[in-house]
């Protein structure tokens, strides 16, 4: 009886792909895991990012590459221009904001946010001056201040504006007080932190001043919570679309 011709050994069944895969996924998902974006160079990410683009086509048209050379030039013109930059330097300067006053935040003294604006550093007035005084409680908050005037003068923000926003909750002021509403008394405390951070040597020139009194409340003023939070004054470092 003639034998049965044994199958090629080059048959085998593609079982091994699927390991093979899962594999390689497993060892993506380690490597995502490890990766800290906060230490990466946007330029680079970016460059990493256009390399996978054409719908997963790149290995077949080509892609960036982050090696010194002509592709590597062409590829980051762009990312170097310099508002990119500056966007980059406010990044790092929220991150110091948000160490610099770490502390503060914690106990609702200051608290540090950004939005289209920009960077923006809000001094809870409670904490800043006393019931409708525009006098700095300097005993208090000095060291607050004198932080804040060393982020001011630091590199990440050079060149940039800033703009000193106060803000009051709705409860009219005493018709008896010294101010003749809550317009002048927002402008007032604006004004007296103006004077305290250039007088520890931020230039006057780089300010802008206002002041809001109730009208851009961030909480609603039908608590005590609330309205506390609606009084504070805003220092805010301007995205260069708001100078």
């Amino acid at each position: 009886m003639a034998r049965k011709k044994k199958s090629d050994a080059g048959g085998v069944g593609g079982e091994w792909i699927v390991t093979y895969s899962d594999m390689v996924t497993l060892m993506l998902c380690f490597f995502v895991a490890l990766f800290n974006p906060d230490e990466t160079d946007p330029a680079q990410l970016a460059a990493m990012v256009s390399a996978f683009n054409n719908n997963g086509l790149g290995a077949s048209f080509g892609g960036n590459t982050l090696t010194v050379g002509k592709s590597a030039d062409l590829g980051n013109t762009i990312m170097s221009l310099p508002s990119l930059d500056r966007g980059r330097s406010l990044g790092t300067a929220l991150k110091k904001a948000v160490s610099l006053f770490q502390v503060e935040t914690r106990s609702n003294k200051v608290r540090v946010t950004h939005d289209e604006r920009g960077l923006i550093i809000s001094l809870a007035s409670d904490a800043f001056f006393n019931p409708a005084s525009a006098r700095i409680n300097i005993e208090e908050t000095r060291d607050i201040l004198l932080r804040l005037g060393t982020l001011l003068a630091s590199d990440e923000v050079k060149g940039r504006k800033f703009r000193i926003e106060g803000h009051t909750d709705d409860t009219p002021v005493d018709p008896d007080g010294p101010w003749e509403s809550n317009w002048e008394l927002s402008t007032r405390r604006s004004i007296s932190v103006l004077h305290y951070l250039t007088g520890i040597g931020v230039e006057e020139s780089r300010f802008q001043v206002a002041g809001f009194a109730d009208t851009v409340p961030i909480s609603r003023n039908d608590t005590p919570e609330g309205r506390a939070y609606n009084r504070r004054v805003d220092v805010i470092i301007l995205d260069e679309g708001h100078l």
